[in-house]
């Protein structure tokens, strides 16, 4: 059984594209490879994580993929998978490679730690509605919200959900 917390969201599936099976993923993730012939994606399907072979995928733009699955064949069977998310096994990506190919988002459920302050919180939801993402942190019941940027983040240990950071000193007396 594929547990949620071995994989991390690259991306939503639109709307098929064409008659033949294809279907359109839009994702900022450039882990998938078109040349990776045992390529597969995981999606949710009724609460179960369910993995799927990739037969072919070719880029439409920058962050738009047309995905083949194998056996979805018809364009009524794609549609099945219209706006449904993504995604991918964390073990299958490079570790130091790992932070630059996911999304923000794939942060909700990890603690926060900031190298003066301590234990800042559990992320609780991501606010992506503007050019500069925040993390939304649980900081003692009370909402805390923490710019994400790369500059900040000191380390992330996937296995034990925990993101270190290092917070400006002025920052926090905006927060």
């Amino acid at each position: 059984m594929i547990k949620a917390e071995t994989l991390f969201k690259i991306g939503k599936f639109a709307k098929p594209h064409g008659v033949k099976g294809e279907i359109s993923l839009v994702t900022s993730c450039s882990a998938l490879e078109e040349e990776d012939e045992n390529l597969y994606i995981v999606c949710e399907i009724d609460g179960i994580f369910v993995p799927f072979f990739v037969e072919s995928i070719r880029y439409k733009t920058d962050t738009v993929l047309l995905v083949k699955l194998e056996n979805i064949d018809t364009e009524d069977a794609v549609k099945e998978f219209s706006n449904i998310e993504v995604y991918y096994p964390i073990d299958e990506f490079d570790s130091n490679e790992t932070l630059g190919q996911i999304t923000w988002d794939n942060f909700v459920g990890y603690q926060v730690t900031d190298e003066q302050r301590g234990l800042l919180g559990d992320i609780t939801d991501v606010d992506d509605s503007t050019v500069n993402v925040l993390f939304n942190i649980n900081h003692k019941g009370k909402e805390l919200l923490l710019p994400a940027v790369e500059e900040f983040i000191l380390s992330i240990d996937d296995e034990k959900k925990m993101i270190a950071v290092s917070v400006p000193e002025g920052l926090f007396d905006l927060l």
